[in-house]
């Protein structure tokens, strides 16, 4: 195995801090060096995305592995000023701040869509019904689809320079973002997505993960050894706020607050009324 080069150990060195072992036998290829450098991306630049960027990302998204060749999700991408702002707005609404400067920033909102409609209106097209589009896999099929596209598209997207960050907000809106954009029954935003030009001077940096330990593991599940990676992912944890000028707290505290906190949901609470009224019957 060859020696770490001094920008691979620096992507470690991001990607877990300073505080924490880090793998010493990772397979460097230029693909694992991209997605070591991921970082979510909310300041951006006024400018418009390239020309035939949304069509690569969506070519690169129908590369992903899709559950039998199905094809249960869609993309809405929303370029218009007005209807971005309104859906802003909207989830703005949801949460307690005033406005969502990286979701006005981008010159575009992708919304990920786990999309069922097809497959039921091919269905009943052919005079039949669509029975197992009711059960849960059936909609746990289509969110982890549009999930494994959307990834897809976000390592493309970096590829071209762009940045990204992941919008979980879209389903404080379930049913707002669903008629804002005309969804049919049988369909859901998942969640959204923030594309463009990163201002670099506004920027933040890759905010280090737990030690492998804590989530890796042989054979058998060892529910005990994430509590000895703990104090030393607090410190990494730490010393990215800190330097990222954020508020003083604690990853555990931050775990135990989005367990018990119905503000946390921000109003996903009545995710399973809006999912059902939408067609889904989660059976």
């Amino acid at each position: 195995m060859t020696e770490m080069n001094a920008q691979q150990q620096a992507l470690l060195e991001a990607r877990y801090g300073a505080e924490q072992p880090k793998p010493d036998n990772i397979i460097w290829t230029p693909q694992v060096e991209a997605l070591l450098s991921h970082k979510s991306v909310r300041t951006f630049l006024p400018e418009a995305l390239p020309d035939g960027a949304i069509e690569t990302m969506v070519a690169a998204a129908q590369s992903a592995s899709n559950s039998s060749a199905l094809n249960q999700w869609s993309l809405v991408a929303v370029t218009e000023p007005a209807l971005k702002q309104r859906i802003s707005d909207t989830v703005a609404r949801s949460v307690p701040v005033d406005r969502i400067p990286w979701i006005e920033e981008a010159p575009a909102l992708l919304l990920w869509v786990a999309d069922l409609s097809r497959g039921a209106g091919i269905t009943k097209d052919a005079g039949k019904e669509p029975v197992v589009l009711d059960y849960l896999d059936s909609f746990l099929m289509a969110s982890i689809d549009v999930a494994l596209a959307a990834q897809n598209a976000a390592v493309a997207a970096e590829s071209m320079s762009l940045g990204i960050v992941y919008l979980g907000v879209m389903r404080n809106i379930a049913k707002e973002v669903a008629d804002i954009i005309n969804l049919p029954d049988y369909s859901f935003v998942t969640f959204g997505m923030a594309v463009g030009l990163p201002d670099d001077t506004r920027t933040s940096s890759v905010r280090p993960r737990p030690a492998q330990p804590m989530v890796l593991h042989y054979n058998h599940y060892d529910e005990s050894r994430y509590r000895t990676c703990i104090e030393r992912y607090e410190s990494a944890y730490k010393t990215f706020r800190k330097r990222q000028n954020m508020s003083d707290k604690t990853w555990a505290g931050s775990v135990v607050e989005s367990a018990i906190s119905m503000d946390y949901l921000g109003g996903r609470n009545k995710l399973r009324e809006t999912v059902i009224q939408r067609g889904f019957k989660l059976k």
